[in-house]
């Protein structure tokens, strides 16, 4: 699997991933340290990567958006420390690569996963008007 990890977490989750056999690169492998939201969800949809972050504003712009992709994993309420973190994605990853592969969002909290298929349907008061 494919995977960009966020400037959310720290390099080393994306060295350990890659030391388990994951194809792993972080935002500042890619130029992307600072870069906008939409910049790093526009480059895990070129490169065909799974985004993994802390930061629950890419699931909303998903949601808000309508969007099939790309993928992306939020890890929550865990440790902090990135060898934590790390054996935490290792262990999930194999769990809901089939859906990552399709197109979802997958929360992390320690031993729960949550997976929303994408696109995630809103209602219509939810989505954004050119009225606005």
């Amino acid at each position: 699997m494919r995977l960009l990890i966020d400037e959310s977490l720290s390099t080393q989750v994306a060295l350990a991933l890659r030391a388990d056999g994951h194809d792993a690169v972080h935002v500042g492998d890619r130029g992307l340290l600072g870069a906008s939201d939409e910049a790093v969800l526009g480059r895990a949809r070129r490169e065909d990567r799974v985004l993994i972050s802390a930061d629950t504003d890419f699931g909303r712009l998903l949601a808000v958006r309508g969007a099939i992709g790309p993928s992306v994993v939020l890890l929550r309420g865990q440790s902090h420390r990135p060898v934590d973190q790390a054996r935490l994605l290792g262990d999930a990853l194999p769990q809901v690569q089939e859906q990552l592969e399709e197109g979802a969002i997958v929360v992390v909290t320690g031993r729960l996963v949550r997976i929303r298929t994408l696109p995630i349907v809103t209602s219509p008061r939810d989505r954004p008007t050119d009225e606005g």
